[in-house]
C-alpha cells in the first residue's frame, strides 16, 4: 500500500483517484503507524510553501517525514511537496525540510519565451522533461511526452540531484532527487497517460524495494 501524506495542503484526492484508477492500494493518512507500514509515501502539494510548512511543523509531520526518508522509505514529492523537500523556499521566506540540498526560486517576470515574449507567471500548461540522467520513474515513457505544470516557483537543488529539466523562460529542474527519493515539479496525477505511467513506476519500485 502507498500512503498519501495528509497535511491539509496537498492535492490528496486527485492523487488517490489516479492510484485507484491504476488499481494501486493507497490511503490518505497522517497516522504515523500507517506511514511507517506503507511501502512508499506520496507527498503531494498545492498552495504556498509557508502554509505547507506550518501545517507540517505544527503537527509534527515534518519530523515524521524526514525520519521515514532517513530510514529508506521510498517517497515521491509532487509540486509544493517537491519544493519543500529542499532547504529553503523564496515563497513566504520559508525554511523547508532540508531533505535535499538546494532552494526554491521564483520565476522572474523579465524572462522571455522562445518568441521573445514575456513568460506568464504562474507557469500553467504542458511541457516536456529532458532527462539529465536515467530515472526509474520515466521507464517506458516516451521522451516526447508532456506533463502538466502549474507553479510560480521552481526547485534549484544541488547539481548532483538534478534528474530532469524543463524549459520555461530558462531551463529549470523539474525532477530532482536520488534513487528511492524523487520529487517532480509537475502534477503526474493530472498528466494523463504519461503521469499515470510515472505513478505506476513509483509503485512498482516501492513494491520491489519493500
Amino acid at each position: 500500500m502507498l500512503a498519501i501524506l495528509d497535511y491539509k495542503a496537498g492535492n490528496q484526492t486527485s492523487v488517490r483517484r489516479a492510484l485507484d484508477h491504476l488499481g494501486i492500494p493507497c490511503r490518505i493518512t497522517a497516522d504515523p503507524a500507517v506511514l511507517a507500514d506503507a511501502a512508499g509515501i506520496v507527498f503531494p502539494g498545492v498552495g504556498a510553501a509557508g502554509q505547507a510548512m506550518h501545517e507540517l511543523t505544527s503537527t509534527g509531520l515534518d519530523a515524521l517525514l524526514t525520519a521515514q526518508v532517513a530510514a529508506g522509505k521510498p517517497l515521491l514529492g509532487i509540486c509544493v511537496g517537491c519544493q519543500i523537500l529542499l532547504e529553503y523556499s523564496a515563497e513566504n521566506d520559508t525554511t523547508a525540510l532540508g531533505v535535499i540540498p538546494g532552494q526554491c526560486a521564483m520565476f522572474s517576470p523579465a524572462l522571455t519565451d522562445e518568441d521573445g515574449e514575456p513568460i506568464r507567471i504562474p507557469h500553467m500548461g504542458w511541457n516536456r522533461v529532458t532527462l539529465a540522467r536515467p530515472c526509474e520513474l520515466l521507464d517506458g515513457i516516451d521522451k516526447k511526452s508532456e506533463f502538466y505544470f502549474v507553479h510560480s516557483y521552481y526547485p534549484v537543488p544541488a547539481a548532483e540531484y538534478v534528474i530532469g529539466v524543463t524549459d520555461y523562460g530558462l531551463p529549470f529542474c523539474s525532477i530532482h532527487g536520488r534513487k528511492g527519493l524523487w520529487a517532480v515539479q509537475f502534477h503526474p496525477e493530472k498528466s494523463g497517460r504519461p503521469g499515470l505511467s510515472l505513478l505506476a513506476n513509483f509503485a512498482a519500485y516501492c513494491k520491489e524495494a519493500r
